[in-house]
């Protein structure tokens, strides 16, 4: 077992794994932590605990401190710094005349380090742009080209439900997404409607498609025969959220009944249903 406390650098951040060392820290705490970039200051998202050895990459890194005034007031000197460290990247881009966006700036907690992050259609040779920099900025520069959901993640923004985005807002780390979530959810599949800002499909895909691929095991496909109170009908549709179910009957009348009060007739349709399959097509014989 080892030693470590849950560090995140940004709200919605990814979490790294520290060693504590002799600290006892909480949950909120800022600490000053060494990373490959030099010293950041993070806050303690995960109290001090033990996890499996196979769960982290040894050796862990430190914690160095209790971030304390002056480690807050240099990081906001900082922060206040890189908007015009990248107005500035941005002029040079431009007179190299380099494919790429340039999307944010970070300096480390000693600011001698900039990390500048850049979206772009291919691999750039920037090469030349981090000697320029590096000479005007007069500190270390590192580029990172980042994908259209980092992108999104960095800049912020609004989705079309009218938050904010998930992804700069609480999603520590994207999971995958399927247009087969859409599909269970009878969603429409026009791309317009299920993707992001970022133009890729969106993360709340994810979020209730357990729920929706559970409650549709238990509801009969469109085109089942089944029994009702009103008589025999087909099945035209349904609400698995409400365990409704949409039927028309042989009058041509169309109802919504709850799903306790339907008997499925057709049972091999039942059954594959449950199993997440289709039921098996019958061969017409040749005469």
């Amino acid at each position: 077992m080892a030693d470590i406390v849950g560090i995140r650098y940004k709200p919605a951040g990814r979490i790294y794994y520290f060693d504590p060392g002799d600290f006892e820290l909480s949950v909120g705490e800022s600490v000053v932590v060494e990373t490959s970039r030099g010293h950041e200051m993070g806050q303690v998202v995960i109290a001090p605990t033990q996890i499996a050895d196979d769960e982290i990459t040894q050796p862990l890194k430190p914690v160095l401190r209790r971030a304390d005034e002056e480690d807050m007031e240099q990081a906001r000197q900082l922060r206040d710094r890189e908007p015009q460290a990248l107005s500035e990247s941005t002029q040079v881009v431009e007179k190299l005349e380099l494919p790429m966006k340039l999307i944010s700036a970070e300096h480390n907690l000693e600011g001698n380090r900039l990390t500048i992050y850049f979206s772009a259609e291919g691999r750039i040779d920037f090469r030349e742009l981090v000697r320029e920099l590096s000479r005007r900025l007069r500190l270390r520069v590192e580029l990172r080209q980042v994908g259209p959901r980092d992108e999104a993640k960095l800049m912020g923004g609004f989705g079309r439900c009218g938050r904010g985005l998930c992804c700069s807002g609480f999603l520590s780390e994207f999971g995958p997404v399927s247009i087969k979530m859409a599909k269970e959810q009878n969603l429409p599949l026009n791309p317009a409607k299920i993707s992001g800002v970022c133009g890729r499909l969106l993360c709340c895909l994810d979020y209730e498609y357990e729920q929706y691929r559970e409650q549709r095991a238990k509801m009969p496909r469109e085109g089942d025969q089944v029994d009702t109170p009103m008589g025999k009908a087909i099945v035209i549709g349904g609400n698995p959220l409400e365990e409704k179910v949409k039927i028309e009957l042989a009058s041509g009348e169309k109802v919504e009944l709850p799903l306790a009060e339907i008997n499925i007739e057709n049972k091999a349709s039942s059954r594959a249903n449950q199993s997440g399959g289709r039921p098996p097509r019958r061969r017409r014989r040749r005469v």
